[in-house]
Formats: structure tokens, sequence, C-alpha cells
């Protein structure tokens, strides 16, 4: 599957004043990542903030993307949940014209058993009319996808193809790739860690700064899995300012700051989610006029 290796972007949802889906805003988003060199695109990930979203909503958002990108770049969408039964039925009800895989987050707030999530997993396998992608995201879940769990998935479910890791756990990164199947993708879920797990034979990034600095960033990815890492080094420090801040309060409040800055979008988020304050506004703001 090369070609979800390098830099693919979490996109955000643009909305107007009114919470509204800014379609205008998604469109020159979309443009935004393409112009700017990323290898893939993922629709209503965490950062997309999909669970505000209404099921309308969410099919309204991927047939825009869709025809917006018109294979310009492989495209993944993100359906998951901590409902099995419900995670089948959307992936039974979603149309996969346009797009190459699924990125399935771990079932949150539940705290399954390790079985549990494998058994999750194996089903979504078997039901999705695409590639399914594990996300490992156990700040965001309140349970981590062990290494071994991901590794029995990986050689028990040819329909799962990869993992994408946001554990921080490097340990846990590599028994993933000491022992996971040759073409299995092990993809970062942390922007500040990307140089690093690539260096350890990562396939690359799904990134949330790449919204805003999608050329800088996936150009330093590119030099990570080209093993440039004299080049690729510094690029990386120059960005790790700009990355820090984006989490400060929280995403995708700094993204979508940054976003507005950039003329992209608007900063508006929808409750509970609220617009990150003015200190590290301008903090934002600063940086990436120093990037751009």
């Amino acid at each position: 599957m090369n070609k979800f290796h390098g830099t693919g972007v979490a996109m955000v949802t643009p909305f107007d004043q009114e919470g509204s889906i800014d379609f205008q805003g998604l469109e020159r988003l979309i443009n935004f990542q393409i112009e700017g060199g990323v290898e893939y695109i993922v629709s209503l990930g965490t950062t997309g903030e999909s669970a505000t979203l209404t099921k309308e909503e969410k099919k309204s958002v991927w047939k825009f993307t869709a025809e917006t990108v018109n294979g310009r770049v492989p495209l993944i969408a993100g359906i998951g949940g901590n409902n099995t039964r419900e995670v089948v039925e959307t992936l039974k009800q979603f149309d996969p014209i346009g797009y190459d895989a699924i990125l399935s987050v771990s079932p949150y707030y539940n705290k399954p058993t390790q079985e549990g999530i494998y058994q999750h997993y194996k089903i979504l396998a078997q039901e999705s009319p695409l590639p399914v992608l594990i996300y490992n995201v156990p700040s965001r879940t309140g349970s981590n996808v062990a290494a071994e769990t991901t590794l029995r998935l990986a050689n028990d479910c040819k329909n799962i193809i990869g993992v994408k890791e946001a554990s921080g756990n490097i340990e846990q990164f590599y028994a993933i790739l000491r022992s996971k199947p040759k073409n299995f993708l092990c993809i970062s879920g942390d922007d500040a860690l990307t140089l690093p797990l690539v260096a350890m034979g990562g396939n690359g990034v799904i990134s949330v700064a790449g919204n805003a600095i999608p050329r800088l960033f996936s150009d330093m990815v590119r030099l990570c899995l080209d093993g440039d890492f004299k080049q690729a080094a510094p690029l990386n420090l120059r960005l790790t300012k700009f990355v820090s801040l984006l989490f400060v309060e929280g995403n995708p409040g700094g993204v979508k700051s940054a976003l507005q800055h950039l003329g992209i979008c608007a900063d508006h988020l929808r409750l509970p989610l609220y617009p990150v304050g003015e200190t590290t506004n301008l903090a934002i703001k600063k940086e990436i006029e120093n990037l751009v």
C-alpha cells in the first residue's frame, strides 16, 4: 500500500459562524493540501470533529470531499465508534466511491479487553468495503491497543493493512515493527514523533499540523523516508514549536487558529470544543508568519 507512504493529513471540518459546515472553506482546505504536496487525505478523523456531526452531515462531507479531490490523491474515511454494530451499519451505508481505505479508531469509553478490541476489528475487517487501518490513540479512547493485539489482527485479517499508532510508546512501535507482516503499515499518529518513528522504520504520518503547513511537513517526511536525516532534522526542529503550540489548548482548536490566519477557513468549532484563547492565538499567528 505505497499510496499511504508519506504524509496524510487528518483534515479539519470548517464551520461558519452559525455552526454549519463551510463547504467553500473545505474546498479551499482540500486544494491547499493537494497543492502542498501531501500524499493522501483523511476525511472525518478526530481532527474533523466527527463526534459532533450528524450521519447526514458526514455523508455530505465524504461525498463533497471525494468529488473535490477527484482522484488527485488517495482518500481515507474516518469511521469508528464504541458500538460495533453501529460502526458496521455505518460501513454498510458508506459510499466508497473515491475512497481507498477506512481509518477506524479503537473503541473508546467502554474500555474493552484486548480480546474485545480484537473481535471488534475482526468484524469491521469482514464488513468493510475497503481496507482498514487501526487507529490507536489511548489518550482519547481510555484504552491501549496492545502491540500483541495489533500483530494478531495484522496476521489474521488480510483486510487490515496497517495501524496509525498514537500511543506515544516507542517500545510499542518497536514491537509492532519487529514482528509485523512485510506490507503492514506503521504510521505515526503523533506529529512530534514522526521523525524518530520513520527512522525506526515507520511509513510516515497522519498529521494535524499538515493542515496548516502541508508543504513544509510533507517535505520533511519525504526526506526522512529517503533516509536524508541530515536535511530532515533541522527542518523538523524548525517545525517543533509550531507543532507544540497547536496542542496547547487542544485539537483542532490550535490548527483552526492557524488556518484562520492563513485565510483558509474560520476558527469556529462545535461545542464542547472552543477556540483557543488570545495568548495562544497570537503565538500561533507569530509562528505561522515565521514559517510561511
